[in-house]
């Protein structure tokens, strides 16, 4: 029986039909869509109108998408605007920052940037805060990490400003055009979807203003608050790196191929599997090879994930793989085909490896991943150099290698005169206890941890070789390199995917 109090809580009917239902519903809009997509949007006449209307103060935070890459203009014309109006003490959470954001170590000096979130740094930006630019230490995140942080609160983001090549006037947006004319891709807007959906505003800067609705769209008009047009948001043919080429060189293509067959004889290409490549040359090589094997054995891919490149998308044209979910298009085939395939996905990072719940990197049968350098422990560094100083990312680096069940590392030896697999690694980035196999241009190690793979490797005559004989093989062509020397002062902070830290970098010594 209902509550005779709660009933006596309700008004009577007779009480209802005086006041009138519909009081207070506001005046019906009877114009036409197309005046009212002209008159009554959410367009700004200029990016500083934009930034005023979303209250930003000095003191919060700012967030960035990074799917330019080296193109990208977004950042620099967004805080050159901040500089000129005055702010100062902000937080740039960018996805991830390259070469091209060299113009933020001025605004850096001047007080305007004091903090930073990110995947990775390059070039002189890097350089820079290596040596000590920050007072602050640079916080360095995971893809996955970075997504859970934001969704959990611990990385709040006060406005986000995110580049879109294209763009209604209500706000959705997305990585290309679907009308003719469109003159920048960038793809996937898989980085972005999560700073639209829980910064406090949104602000779109597009290139291309479009008609409602731009649909299919990355990121929705609910979750966006202003929108300017700007004429230049970025150069496609940065989108491109060097981290993304198409190998030729024989080292690698060695080392692409062994990955191959390590995968093979591990049991993890079967009809139905699933895959990620990452970036680097041997690692997106091994596409090439896998594929024959995929063509030889009569298999296919169910999906493949994680940043997407132009040799994934032709094999889901010519039927081999059934899906690809793409969290980031690494280069212009790959960004075009999102427009053209109906099975080619854009997914947002909180899908694609936020530790807080399943996600697609859980899924994976293997990963093929980079370094820069590897341990003894199989510790895997990705984020610094030789000598000390931040060059890399960390990107979805450790998730894939937790995530998926065969984790297979490639690397050079030796790159020039400097051994690549070491006693202990420069900085921590992905911990050895979820990497199964590094592979080499002379020879491949499995982790004790995994002596079922390497069972399976041995039998299909493939030489396993311990960690310690490919560190030793190493200083034998280049001998032991002297050690960094280093400052006691931190200049960045290692999380791991779950958000707690796992190793921090100092300051490198240059007396």
């Amino acid at each position: 029986m209902m509550d005779e109090k709660y009933l006596q809580s309700i008004p009577h009917i007779d009480e209802i039909a005086h006041r009138g239902v519909f009081s207070g519903v506001p005046e019906k809009i009877t114009d036409t869509f197309q005046n009212r997509s002209r008159e009554k949007n959410k367009l700004l006449p200029s990016l500083e109108d934009a930034i005023q209307a979303t209250g930003l103060r000095d003191g919060m935070t700012i967030s960035f998408h990074h799917h330019f890459r080296g193109g990208d203009h977004v950042i620099n014309k967004v805080v050159d605007a901040l500089a000129r109006m005055g702010f100062k003490n902000l937080t740039l959470a960018a996805s991830s920052l390259a070469a091209v954001h060299a113009p933020l170590v001025e605004h850096i000096k001047n007080g305007v940037i004091t903090h930073i979130e990110t995947s990775g740094l390059r070039g002189e930006l890097a350089e820079q805060v290596s040596r000590g630019l920050m007072d602050c230490p640079v916080v360095f995140r995971s893809h996955g990490g970075r997504a859970a942080a934001i969704r959990s609160g611990e990385l709040h983001i006060d406005v986000a400003f995110l580049g879109a090549p294209s763009c209604d006037p209500y706000g959705n947006a997305n990585g290309y055009s679907r009308e003719e004319g469109g003159t920048l891709a960038c793809g996937s807007m898989g980085y972005a979807r999560t700073d639209a959906k829980y910064a406090d505003q949104v602000v779109i800067l597009t290139n291309r203003l479009v008609q409602y609705p731009n649909a299919p769209w990355a990121i929705p008009e609910y979750d966006v608050d202003y929108i300017v047009v700007e004429e230049d948001i970025g150069d496609p043919k940065g989108i491109m790196s060097g981290a993304t080429r198409y190998t030729k060189n024989p080292k690698e293509l060695l080392i692409a191929q062994t990955a191959a067959n390590v995968i093979d004889a591990a049991g993890y290409l079967y009809d139905g599997f699933s895959m990620q490549m990452g970036s680097g040359g041997a690692s997106l090589a091994t596409a090439r090879f896998i594929r024959q094997m995929m063509l030889d054995k009569s298999i296919r891919c169910r999906f493949a994930l994680g940043g997407i490149t132009g040799q994934i998308t032709a094999m889901h044209e010519e039927g081999l793989i059934d899906r690809v979910l793409d969290v980031q298009s690494f280069d212009l085939d790959a960004a075009h085909s999102l427009k053209h395939n109906r099975f080619h996905h854009q997914i947002g990072a909180t899908y694609y490896a936020s530790f807080l719940s399943a996600a697609a990197v859980d899924q994976l049968d293997f990963v093929v991943l980079s370094a820069l350098e590897i341990d003894t422990d199989f510790n895997v560094n990705v984020l610094t150099g030789s000598d000390g100083v931040i060059r890399g990312a960390i990107g979805g680096h450790p998730d894939t290698a937790a995530g998926a069940s065969l984790s297979v590392v490639v690397a050079p030896l030796t790159r020039g005169r400097i051994p690549c697999v070491i006693d202990k690694v420069n900085t921590v980035v992905t911990p050895g206890e979820v990497v199964d196999v590094v592979v080499t241009d002379q020879g491949v190690a499995v982790n004790p941890r995994r002596p079922e793979v390497a069972e399976r490797l041995r039998k299909a005559g493939i030489h396993v070789y311990t960690i310690e004989q490919l560190k030793e093989k190493a200083e034998a062509l280049v001998g032991v390199p002297d050690p960094i020397r280093y400052l006691d002062r931190v200049v960045g902070v290692v999380m791991y995917r779950n958000n707690t830290i796992i190793d921090v970098i100092h300051q490198i010594d240059e007396s």
